[in-house]
């Protein structure tokens, strides 16, 4: 199981703004903060942004209590200027209730939000 994971972005400022917005429908906020990092989270921070060059485009997916959130996170994450890369919706590829959306972030980072509840 996964502690935290930590990506590098170029604009600091700028990918602090679209997490702070894309993640807040999923629960989880800036809980640590300074000059170049941030870690994101609920009870403790698991996600963390850092500036400097970024590495290859990544996938990561975080989990989302209900299909709302899914939907709430696309929403959000295209307003903070994510790009999408897949609409709110059945994946059944995956199993029938993988319930998912996918943007991409400032930098191509391929960013899913996945339930796996039924309706």
């Amino acid at each position: 199981m996964l502690d935290h994971i930590g990506i590098k972005v170029r604009d600091f400022e700028r990918s602090s703004e679209f997490y702070e917005h894309a993640l807040e429908p999923l629960g989880w906020s800036c809980l640590l903060g300074w000059a170049t990092s941030a870690g994101f989270g609920d009870a403790k921070p698991f996600f963390w942004i850092t500036s400097g060059e970024p590495t290859s485009p990544m996938h990561i997916a975080f989990a989302a209590k209900d299909r709302a959130s899914v939907d709430a996170f696309h929403a959000a994450a295209l307003a903070a200027g994510g790009r999408d890369n897949g609409a709110p919706g059945l994946r059944p590829d995956y199993h029938p209730n993988y319930y998912a959306a996918f943007v991409l972030d400032p930098y191509g980072h391929n960013i899913e939000a996945v339930c796996h509840n039924p309706a």
